[in-house]
């Protein structure tokens, strides 16, 4: 295979290089010798060079010929996972070796920036779903929509079909930029700043499946938006953009850094700057080009943006960032305020061109193909051509008249669409879960889903009372895909003991959350010593927790999350 070596690295002729006792592997100061296998075979040949592979050996020559290191890293980068493999239980899946869960079958993650689709793209993935996935698709909390049970001779005919109507799974996973986040109402609401789409779409056709940046130490995650929901989840972005009014230079972007969930999570920061618009690829460029230089590369665990800017700060940061990455410094900016609705999108909303937009609950993200594929049709027969996904695991139908709004909104509930959810439906995501992942130790969809009916039965007539969505986030394993610590209910899958018995359950993280109108600032949930729910008692849990903030909460206006923070262990329980 044929060597790609890294891009020369800007800058790094004017630092002094240090000789730590075990070096980083960073590149701008340790070279760029691999410190640990995954980083060979990422040099070794460019994640990139796979499709020629895919689509010449492997799309022919079926599953078997598959080489290992291209099926385990490189098929990444092209948006695909081998899946798990039915019936191998979550306790056995830190036993097994990766090849031993896999099944031969992939996981396929349709890229789509911005969550921006027209309705003959959603067809296009709708009917690549019934025909190459059974029928499989989820709408992930990234935007995007993945399919299952897609095999490897299928792949070709799909990539075509997606690039036909200007879609693609580049650098869907792997260690590169991932799918650029963007508010789900860019360019149509009526309360918005600045549309972020022109900087998105620079982005993405400047820098995804460029070269330099496709060895990243780990994977790379954007976000921007210009509404004042801050809809995007951008604290825990690796860099985002929010948009904000500077006194003296207009509308513009505040910008965030190095934020990450996982196993040790940590919210990004602002650097502090005010980034006009014409600037925004150039600065998300150099912030990039920061992590692949500076980024940690030994350990694969250590190797997130977040780790390095733990250990420069941001003022070093900032000033890596305009001395050898940009042109010129960037002026000071202000924060943006705190924001002003919820960020999910949920409900009629009016545009700014005096037609509505219609956003709709799946159940926890989990639709079928034949459920976008009439998405698609409902919405052409009702006018619009445009639908957005959100990063809540929502869909967004745009452009419709105010008299045809009640007649798409019971389309929507006949494909399981529900404009007006249940608080608890509205509230809940779940990720992948034990289904599909290979990580995952516990269910997620199935047990989510079964939680939101008991809680609608249970607590529905209570729905006034409480007033506002309870996030509740569902997640297989500690990886938080579903993003546990920033919920008011997160709920981590793991092996747990119940009355001396090892069953599938999840850890308890209680009053997180992101950027939202309730709440003053981002913060991470707190974990209650001791507490374990099994598997099949989400709702038995929640209902407790939820009865007892009502019971206990100091007015209507104190939110789970302040309760939760507040409250002594023995009421969490």
């Amino acid at each position: 295979m044929t060597i790609q070596q890294p891009t020369p690295i800007r800058g790094a002729r004017t630092r002094t290089a240090r000789v730590p006792t075990k070096p980083h592997g960073q590149w701008a100061v340790d070279g760029n010798e691999p410190l640990n296998g995954n980083e060979e075979w990422k040099l070794d040949d460019n994640g990139l060079n796979v499709r020629e592979r895919i689509e010449s050996i492997y799309a022919q020559g079926g599953f078997e010929s598959i080489d290992p290191t291209d099926l385990h890293g490189r098929f990444r980068w092209w948006g695909l996972y081998t899946q798990r493999k039915p019936g191998i239980d979550g306790g056995r899946t830190a036993q097994l070796e990766p090849h031993e869960l896999e099944d031969e079958y992939f996981m396929m993650r349709v890229r789509i920036d911005g969550g921006q689709l027209t309705t003959e793209q959603l067809r296009v993935i709708g009917e690549i779903s019934t025909e190459f996935a059974r029928d499989t698709a989820d709408v992930t909390d990234r935007q995007n929509v993945q399919l299952h049970w897609v095999e490897v001779q299928s792949v070709p005919e799909i990539w075509r079909r997606l690039e036909a109507v200007g879609l693609s799974t580049t650098e869907a996973c792997g260690d590169v930029p991932r799918v650029i986040l963007g508010s789900p109402v860019a360019g149509i609401a009526a309360d918005e700043l600045i549309d972020p789409t022109p900087q998105i779409r620079e982005i993405a056709d400047r820098f995804i499946g460029d070269r330099s940046l496709s060895n990243l130490p780990r994977k790379y995650k954007t976000a921007i938006t210009g509404h004042p929901s801050q809809d995007v989840v951008h604290e825990i972005n690796d860099c985002s953009f929010v948009a904000v009014e500077h006194p003296e230079l207009g509308i513009g972007y505040d910008l965030w850094v190095a934020g990450a969930l996982s196993v040790v999570p940590r919210l990004g920061e602002r650097l502090g700057v005010f980034v006009t618009p014409d600037r925004v690829a150039d600065v998300w460029h150099g912030v990039t080009q920061i992590f692949r230089d500076y980024g940690y590369r030994r350990l694969r665990n250590k190797a997130r943006l977040k780790f390095l800017l733990a250990d420069w700060g941001v003022e070093k940061f900032r000033e890596v960032l305009e001395t050898e990455y940009l042109d010129s410094p960037l002026p000071d900016g202000p924060a943006a305020p705190k924001p002003t609705s919820i960020g999910d999108h949920v409900g009629i909303h009016a545009q700014k061109d005096g037609r509505f937009f219609v956003g709709a609950a799946p159940l926890v993200g989990r639709v079928s193909g034949s459920t976008l594929t009439a998405l698609a049709n409902l919405a052409e027969a009702h006018g619009s051509q445009r639908i957005r996904t959100t990063p809540h695991q929502k869909l967004l139908v745009l452009d419709i008249e105010e008299s045809r709004i009640e007649s798409l909104v019971k389309g929507l509930d006949e494909i399981g669409l529900s404009a007006r959810p249940s608080l608890f439906r509205r509230g809940t995501i779940a990720c992948t879960g034990i289904e599909f992942c290979k990580l995952a130790i516990v269910e997620t969809k199935v047990n989510a889903a079964k939680a939101i009916e008991q809680l609608e039965e249970r607590l529905g007539a209570l729905e006034p009372e409480i007033g506002r969505p309870i996030t509740l986030h569902v997640n297989g394993c500690p990886n938080s895909c579903a993003r546990i610590q920033t919920a008011d209910i997160g709920l981590k899958g793991q092996l747990v003991l119940i009355d001396g018995e090892q069953v599938p359950g999840y850890q308890v993280h209680l009053g997180g959350g992101l950027a939202n109108v309730d709440r003053e600032e981002a913060g991470l949930g707190r974990t209650v010593r001791g507490l374990k729910v099994p598997a099949d008692g989400i709702a038995d849990y929640a209902e407790r927790v939820i009865r007892r903030y009502l019971a206990d909460r100091e007015s209507s206006d104190e939110t789970f999350a302040v309760w939760a923070h507040r409250a002594d262990e023995e009421a969490l329980q």
